[in-house]
């Protein structure tokens, strides 16, 4: 039988290279060809031991290791068992260019049945998460030759004109759906149609693709926020109207510059996408009265701050969005957008770097340096 390479994380800061028997798919189930997967904040957080996942929710875990990790992927259909569709109604075929949906709802319980966010699933599964490579047939996440795509898997077919680096950006474009939220909290309070000023706060790959979402939507202004220099170029390159240091600026410097890019007023929005939770605060002072804050980076509990509920909320009229991970009409609807906009923006200059499957624990390493934007797993990519 077929040996297939993976990365394994195996416990914190630990990774190994095994090997495992390439599977047929089950009925419903389907193996792919793995051409691209990123690495993933949440994928940082599991290789410092931070594990604790889904807080508040029916489904809040502790990661368990070992874990193949990798969601955001594109790839090749090796092999199909049974009759599979993808979300258009088509029939997947063996040589089709997919994106796999990152989770797997069960369709039966409370949040399922009444058409939330799949997210809120009270028995979600998650590619490169909470699917153990300890239970077979093991290939659960990217960072791998092949993918097993379980029964009831959400399967997008990529558009000819999109390319592998571009696909591979599908489910954290899907993320910014936020932005949609935002723009429809804004019109019922009686503003434009979509914010004129956004404050980005964090511009690795979710916050600069927030800042890509937000200029495609219209957005005049949009203000990004990053400790790394590095990003903070990409921000400018991709639309950004200001960019600010927070590593050498203050507080203070920061709410006075953004409240004079906007005339005085604050941001219509502001996307927190640092992922840790010290940052909630100074976006809900950031905002302006009326206005709207996206938490979209916060999906591995970090901690607690302090709120004033009058202060920071209510006597502003905030509105706060949650946004705890992608909904699956937002992956097709990503691919579009991406493809209709591909002569304007260039979505291919968001991966920087493609690392071989041998190289994971460097790439995650890579992925945090100032030089990084999305970092890839390319199982392809020859040594040298």
């Amino acid at each position: 039988m077929e040996q297939v390479r993976a990365a394994v994380m195996v416990g914190p800061g630990q990774i190994e290279i095994e090997e495992f028997p390439l599977p047929d798919p089950e009925s419903g189930a389907v193996v792919m060809r793995v051409s691209l997967s990123g690495i993933c904040g949440t994928d940082k957080h599991t290789f410092r031991g931070e594990v604790s996942q889904y807080a508040g929710t029916e489904h809040a875990r502790e990661i368990s290791y070992p874990v193949i990790c990798g969601h955001e992927n594109v790839g090749i259909v090796a092999s199909v068992g049974g009759s599979v569709l993808d979300s258009a109604g088509r029939p997947v075929r063996v040589g089709d260019r997919i994106v796999p949906g990152a989770n797997i709802a069960c369709g039966r319980c409370y949040f399922c049945r009444n058409g939330f966010r799949y997210y809120l699933c009270e028995r979600l599964e998650d590619y490169g998460n909470s699917l153990s490579c300890a239970r077979a047939p093991h290939l659960f996440g990217g960072w791998a030759d092949y993918m097993y795509l379980l029964p009831g898997t959400r399967i997008f077919t990529v558009p000819d004109d999109v390319p592998d680096d571009v696909a591979v950006l599908t489910e954290v474009m899907a993320v910014t759906h936020g932005l949609d939220s935002a723009a429809s909290t804004l019109r019922a309070a009686g503003g434009p149609g979509f914010a004129q000023s956004v404050t980005v706060i964090g511009v690795g790959p979710l916050g600069l693709c927030h800042l890509i979402k937000a200029r495609v939507l219209g957005a005049s202004e949009v203000i990004a926020i990053d400790r790394l220099p590095g990003r903070l170029g990409f921000a400018a390159a991709f639309g950004a109207t200001l960019t600010m240091d927070a590593g050498t600026s203050t507080f203070e410097e920061r709410r006075q510059a953004v409240f004079d890019q906007t005339g005085g007023r604050g941001a219509d929005v502001v996307v927190d996408c640092t992922g840790v939770s010290a940052t909630f605060p100074e976006a809900l002072r950031l905002v302006r009265p009326g206005g709207v804050v996206v938490e979209a980076g916060a999906f591995v509990d970090v901690g607690t701050v302090t709120v004033n509920p009058a202060a920071d909320l209510c006597t502003r009229d905030v509105t706060v969005i949650g946004v705890g991970g992608e909904r699956a009409e937002d992956y097709p609807a990503s691919l579009a957008m991406m493809s209709a906009h591909a002569g304007r923006i260039p979505f291919d200059r968001v991966v920087t770097h493609r690392c071989r499957i041998e190289d994971a624990a460097g790439a995650i390493e890579l992925s945090q340096k100032p030089e990084a934007m999305k970092v890839v797993i390319d199982p392809g990519l020859e040594a040298g």
